[in-house]
């Protein structure tokens, strides 16, 4: 069963190009939508409601226990070395001196570590997407500057980092691809994301853009970004005979399980992974070469590994966002009606995976326009894989499209705002499908009225003493995607408990609390009596925590799973039932039970229709069917960003005053864990815009700033108040009217920060981050 269900989920990776070109299906031909979810409508009750996160306790107690905290008899501690070149080969390898220090007991380098395959991963193409598929240390060969050469097993982690850097590695380097400039002068090769072509053109945008009175032809780029969730990668790893379990710090359990299945040639029901609690994910905690490292380890020294990377060994091994350098440009009438819309340009990416940053997302479906043309092309470096990165696309893309239509909104002199409602699209521009629901109009408006938007001046005219002041604004924008996540199991108890159990994630999110709450309103409960188990790849269902879907995921399955137990509840109860005659479209859940829709007096418990039947228990489980719901719409959350900054003519420093978050992302189902979300995705856009930059030297392809010390991120006195609204309005085709919020926070960050230092200063910054320097 999981094999098929994997097996569906790769065909849904590869066909999320397709199913956004929004095939016009009937709409009784997809679930859910054609008949809305009546908890959509549902007023009172625990969806809606601001219900702080229930495993909050257990975190203040320090109760909760994350990967590196499951202490296991006879545990060594791990630590990593790795290699000082891009590419090449180990020439020597001398671990002597580090296998005789105090506390060691072994050390694994590509000589002694067992037989292992290479990783495969989620895949969307012939290459891994989101990671590598290299073998993991199988050979001497090196392929990026930080990939790990050998490993040391000891009594203490002190112990095992002490040793580390006593092993000493000489290298034969080979040439290699470093230079980003150097790498599109030999040539670059179209790009494609989860399989599908990124480049596409609907007419000649060249022809247009030389007619169009007004228009704007820039260059943006960004830079590397790393990973920096609080909680470091780590896991702890142990063998019972041929049985591998993992406690890790994951958002994808199942996955995980079945990559590390494949790696060591067992069946995946041989391979236990739990990861109940995550500090932090943001696409970064997949499958990544520390968990096939400490699994070996284990295997070899027949103990169980805990291995933690460090902060430096995070940025070796870890992949991030990798840079961009993209062109916009944008023609348009004297009215602000755009006549085309061309965003292309270039990333880089490694030889051993298929992840670009694919910047043109946003841009498919944020404006009408007569003809569109966007492409992403690709270099290939030697460096670490890159992955998944907070609204990977998005982020940085929008941070182009948003700028050059501020900067077309100057030399039309029309309102930013003004500018981008006029060219609202009545359908979806590139695949003609409508909005399953769209209310950016409503989300600028009711956020231009809070923020105080009529106040912004024109550039250069607002100062306080040394510091010049200024607004600027950016449309936020995410898709909704829905993956297929398998199958949920309810266990419903005579006592009218209930326990909801699928193999996902809480990576601090709130995933437990909503689905409680979710799941509570589903059954008519109170959230006292349900629990929900997630965190654990022996749970039903696949899913995985990314691309802001988990959510639906997560509740397309339940709703499979509650009509299974309502329609097996309805033939307990028989014809001496109030509910005899009923079907499962006829009935509700409330009150601790099953009531006629059209005549609630017809009611009975749960625990009435378990004890008649004398059962003591009822567990169901069911898989929902494929996400067919983007084959007949064009599915997105929007937001509008509005930023006030303040920036001193004596340093150029730049310091954001205000900043407000206006989204339209459907029904919000925890108002207190989604405004987290907002905040969180905000105060990383922040970073975004002015201070996060991997430094990375192009001789020799290292990573220069791998800490917290010298990688620069938002601290308390860099994050001003930051409010947050929504719209609040059902999406009618989605699971629970909801679309996700964890992405879209930080889209079109970076462009309302530049755009606002543009109007105070009168100078445009195209290159993030906007460090001080690009302002003097």
């Amino acid at each position: 069963m999981k094999r098929l269900e994997r097996a569906k989920q790769a065909a849904m990776g590869k066909a999320i190009g397709a199913l956004q070109k929004a095939v016009q299906l009937a709409p009784d031909r997809w679930m859910p939508g054609a008949t809305p979810d009546p908890l959509i409508r549902r007023q009172h009750g625990h969806i809606g409601r601001a219900v702080p996160r229930i495993d909050g306790p257990l975190k203040v107690r320090g109760e909760a226990r994350f990967a590196a905290e499951f202490p296991l008899e006879g545990m060594l501690y791990a630590a990593l070395a790795y290699s000082s070149i891009a590419r090449g080969r180990i020439a020597t390898l001398d671990t002597a001196e580090a296998e005789a220090a105090p506390g060691v007991r072994l050390v694994m380098t590509h000589r002694n570590a067992p037989r292992m395959a290479p990783m495969p991963l989620f895949m969307s193409s012939e290459k891994a997407c989101g990671g590598s598929d290299l073998p993991v240390m199988q050979d001497d060969r090196i392929h990026w500057n930080g990939e790990p050469v050998a490993l040391v097993l000891a009594d203490s982690q002190e112990a095992a980092d002490h040793a580390v850097g006593l092993i000493r590695v000489a290298y034969d380097a080979a040439p290699a691809a470093t230079g980003f400039a150097e790498a599109i002068a030999k040539g670059t090769e179209p790009a494609q994301f989860m399989g599908q072509p990124l480049a596409q053109s609907n007419g000649d945008v060249a022809a247009a853009l030389a007619k169009a009175p007004f228009r704007v032809d820039r260059r943006y780029t960004s830079p590397r970004h790393n990973h920096n969730a609080i909680e470091l990668h780590a896991v702890t790893a142990a063998w019972d005979g041929d049985e591998l379990r993992l406690h890790d710090a994951s958002q994808m359990v199942a996955h995980t399980a079945w990559s590390m299945a494949r790696v060591f040639g067992i069946a995946e029901r041989q391979v236990h992974v739990t990861s109940p609690f995550v500090g932090g994910g943001f696409g970064g905690k997949g499958l990544w070469q520390h968990q096939v490292l400490a699994a070996a380890a284990a295997k070899l020294s027949g103990r169980p590994v805990r291995l933690m990377l460090s902060r430096e060994g995070v940025y070796r091994i870890v992949g991030g966002r990798t840079l961009t350098q993209q062109r916009v440009a944008i023609g348009a009438q004297a009215d602000g009606r755009f006549d085309a819309i061309l965003h292309t340009g270039t990333v880089a990416m490694t030889p051993h995976n298929a992840l670009p940053e694919p910047f043109v997302l946003a841009t498919r479906s944020a404006y009408a326009a007569g003809v569109t043309q966007l492409g992403v092309d690709v270099v290939r470096l030697d460096m670490v894989a890159n992955t998944f990165m907070r609204a990977p696309g998005e982020a940085v893309g929008s941070f182009a499209l948003e700028s050059a239509i501020d900067e077309l909104a100057v030399e039309l002199g029309i309102d930013p705002i003004e500018l981008r409602l006029r060219n609202e699209p009545d359908k979806d521009p590139t695949s003609g499908a409508p909005f399953s629901s769209r209310e950016i109009e409503r989300a600028y408006r009711d956020g231009a009225a809070r923020f105080g938007w009529d106040q912004r001046g024109a550039p250069g005219s607002r100062r306080e003493g040394e510091w010049r002041i200024g607004m600027g604004c950016a449309t936020a924008t995410y898709p909704y995607y829905r993956m297929p996540g398998g199958a949920a199991r309810i266990t419903l108890t005579q006592s009218g408990h209930a326990t909801i159990e699928v193999a996902a994630h809480d990576m601090g999110m709130g995933t437990a609390t909503v689905q409680t709450q979710v799941a509570a309103d589903r059954l008519g409960l109170p959230m006292a009596q349900v629990a929900f188990r997630y965190g654990d790849n022996r749970l039903p269902g696949t899913v995985m925590a990314g691309g802001s879907q988990q959510t639906a995921a997560i509740g397309a399955s339940v709703m499979a799973a509650h009509r299974e137990l309502v329609t097996k509840l309805l033939k307990l109860a028989g014809n001496d039932s109030p509910l005899a005659g009923l079907d499962v479209d006829a009935v509700v859940s409330v009150d601790g039970g099953l009531a006629s829709i059209a005549d609630p007096g017809r009611h009975e418990s749960y625990g009435s229709i378990l004890e008649r039947a004398r059962r003591s228990e009822l567990v169901v489980e069911a898989t929902p069917p494929l996400p067919l719901e983007f084959l007949h719409w064009s599915m997105h959350s929007h937001g509008a960003m509005f930023c006030e900054v303040r920036v001193s003519d004596v340093t150029g420093e730049v310091r954001v005053d205000r900043f407000l978050g206006s989204f339209d992302c459907g029904r919000i189902l925890n108002p207190l864990t989604a405004a987290s979300q907002f905040r969180g995705g905000i105060i990383m856009g922040l970073g975004l815009a002015l201070m996060e930059e991997t430094q990375f030297d192009e001789r020799n392809g290292r990573i220069m700033n791998p800490s917290l010390a010298e990688y620069h991120v938002p601290v308390h006195l860099d994050v001003p108040e930051i409010d947050v609204m929504w719209t609040d309005i059902p999406d009618p085709h989605t699971p629970m009217g909801a679309r996700g919020v964890g992405e879209i926070g930080i889209t079109g960050v970076g462009a309302a920060v530049a755009n606002a230092v543009y109007n105070a200063t009168g100078k445009r910054v195209r290159d993030l981050p906007i460090t001080l320097d690009k302002l003097l």
